[in-house]
C-alpha cells in the first residue's frame, strides 16, 4: 500500500514522469484497480485512467474534417485527424501528446498506426466519389525496415480498401528524403495519391516537391492565413500556387475560418477548402450536399467582386492604351522632346517612367519619369538590355505597331514598386515600354 500512495505522489509532482514508469509496469490494472478503490473522490483518479487507456490506444481515435471542392461545392474528401479525451471528458487534439519529449518515437509510432486503422476502418462509411486522406510522417518513414511491407499498405490488403480513394499526406517534418521517395514509389504503385502538408513553411519543400511529384500540394496554414490579410505573404501564395499549376498538382488551402478566406483561395486557384468556415473535424461522414448553399452563395460574391475590380482595371488599361498610342505618335516625330509631352493627360494615370529599345533589347533613350506632374529624364539605364523579359521578345514577335503586350506584376528595382511593363512597336527598328503601378491594375 505504501509504494502504491508514493506512486501516486510522484505522479502529482511530475505527471510526465509517470508515464515510462506505467509503461514498464506489467501489473498496471491491479494497481489501477487498488487505486480506484483508495481515490475514488479524487481528480487523480481520473488522471490515472486516462493515462491507462491512452497506453491501450482507447481514447486516440480519428476525427474525419472535410475538404470541400471549389468546381462542385460537395465534400470531395475528409482529413483524418488524430483527437483524444482529456481529463474532463472532452474531445480534444491529440497534437500536444505527439509533440512530448518524453514519449518515445517508437510508442508514438504504435499510436499513431493505431489511429491510422480506425480511419481506415471506416472506409466503408465513406460517401462514393469521396477520398479519404491520412496523415503520414515524414520523420517516422525512417523507421521503416522493408519497404515492401509498409504498414499503411498491409491495413489495406487486411480491409480490402480502394486504393484510388486513399491519399497519403506526407507531413512537412525533416525526414530522409530518398527514404520518402522510396515510400511514395511504394505507394503509388499501389494507386495512392500523394500530397504533401503544410507546403510553405519548414523543410526543404521545393527539393520534397521535385522528388516526390505530389497530386495534392496543402498550402501552410499559417502562410495562407497571413496571405489573406496582404503584403509579402500574398505574392508568396500565389507564386507557390503557380508552382503547383505549372506541376499539376491540385491545391487545398486549410485553415479556411472567414468569408474572406474562401474568396482569398478562389483568387489563389485553389480546387479545395478546408476549415472551420464549413466544419471542424467530426466522428462521422456528411452528406456531401451539405455545403453547397453557402459554397454558392460565396461564389457569387466573389464573381461580384472580381467583376467590379476588373472592369476598374479594363477603365485603367484602356487609358494607358490610349496613352501609349498618343506617346508612339509623339516619339515617330522627328523633332520629339520629352519636355514638349502634355502633363495633364498623364496627371493621375499611375505612369512611372517611360523609354525606348532598339528590336536587340538594348535601351536606347533615358527613362523619362512622370512625377509631381513634372517630366524628368534619367539616364542611368541607358543601355541596358531588356531581351530576356518576356514582354519584348513576345510584342518583337508581332509585325504590327498596334498589339500591346502586358507584362506580369513584379518589382521595379530602381523604384522598389510594384509594376507593370505595357509594351508597344513604335516602327520597324523600335519598342516602347511603359512602366506602370500596379496596384492600379
Amino acid at each position: 500500500m505504501h509504494v502504491i500512495l508514493v506512486q501516486c505522489t510522484e505522479i502529482k509532482q511530475n505527471k510526465s514522469h509517470f508515464l515510462p514508469k506505467i509503461l514498464d509496469n506489467s501489473k498496471i490494472i491491479c494497481m489501477v484497480s487498488i487505486m480506484l478503490c483508495l481515490m475514488l473522490k479524487t481528480n487523480l483518479i481520473r488522471l490515472i485512467l486516462w493515462i491507462f487507456m491512452t497506453i491501450n490506444n482507447t481514447l486516440l481515435f480519428p476525427y474525419f474534417q472535410p475538404i470541400i471542392g471549389t468546381a462542385t461545392g460537395l465534400i470531395e474528401g475528409y482529413e483524418a485527424l488524430a483527437r483524444r479525451i482529456d481529463l474532463e471528458g472532452n474531445v480534444k487534439s491529440a497534437g500536444e501528446l505527439f509533440l512530448h519529449p518524453d514519449i518515445s518515437d517508437k510508442q508514438l509510432i504504435e499510436w499513431d498506426r493505431g489511429i491510422r486503422k480506425q480511419a481506415l476502418q471506416k472506409f466503408n462509411e465513406l460517401p462514393d466519389n469521396c477520398y479519404l486522406a491520412i496523415n503520414i510522417s515524414a520523420a517516422w518513414i525512417d523507421y521503416v525496415d522493408d519497404f515492401d511491407a509498409l504498414p499503411t499498405l498491409l491495413m489495406l490488403d487486411e480491409l480490402a480498401i480502394d486504393r484510388n480513394r486513399l491519399v497519403i499526406e506526407i507531413t512537412e517534418t525533416e525526414g530522409d528524403l530518398d527514404k520518402i521517395v522510396k515510400a511514395v514509389e511504394m505507394y503509388r504503385k499501389q494507386g495512392l495519391k500523394i500530397a504533401i502538408d503544410d507546403f510553405g513553411a519548414g523543410f526543404s519543400q521545393l527539393e520534397r516537391v521535385m522528388a516526390i511529384q505530389p497530386d495534392i500540394i496543402k498550402l501552410d496554414m499559417q502562410l495562407f492565413q497571413n496571405a489573406v490579410r496582404g503584403g509579402v505573404a500574398t505574392d508568396v501564395v500565389h507564386l507557390l500556387s503557380q508552382l503547383a499549376k505549372r506541376t499539376g498538382c491540385k491545391i487545398v488551402c486549410e485553415g479556411v475560418e472567414t468569408n474572406e478566406d474562401f474568396l482569398f483561395g478562389l483568387s489563389c486557384g485553389a480546387h479545395y477548402m478546408q476549415g472551420y468556415l464549413f466544419s471542424p473535424a467530426v466522428a462521422h461522414f456528411q452528406d456531401p450536399k451539405s455545403y453547397l448553399p453557402q459554397i454558392a452563395d460565396l461564389r457569387n460574391e466573389f464573381l461580384s467582386n472580381v467583376l467590379m475590380t476588373q472592369k476598374f482595371k479594363n477603365e485603367f488599361s484602356e487609358g494607358i492604351e490610349k496613352l501609349m498610342y498618343y506617346l508612339q505618335r509623339e516619339l515617330v516625330k522627328s523633332d520629339f522632346s520629352y519636355k514638349n509631352l502634355s502633363t495633364n493627360l498623364f496627371e493621375n494615370s499611375g505612369l512611372l517612367h517611360f523609354y525606348v529599345c532598339d528590336t536587340h533589347g538594348n535601351q536606347i533613350t533615358p527613362n523619362y519619369n512622370f512625377s509631381n506632374n513634372t517630366w524628368i529624364s534619367d539616364d542611368k539605364q541607358l543601355g541596358y538590355n531588356w531581351a530576356w523579359r518576356p514582354h519584348f521578345y513576345e510584342v518583337l514577335s508581332f509585325e504590327t505597331n498596334d498589339y500591346i503586350v502586358i507584362s506580369e506584376r513584379y518589382r521595379d528595382f530602381t523604384t522598389d514598386i510594384l509594376c507593370k511593363t505595357f509594351t508597344l512597336r513604335l516602327d520597324k527598328t523600335r519598342i516602347l515600354l511603359v512602366d506602370v503601378v500596379a496596384a492600379w491594375l
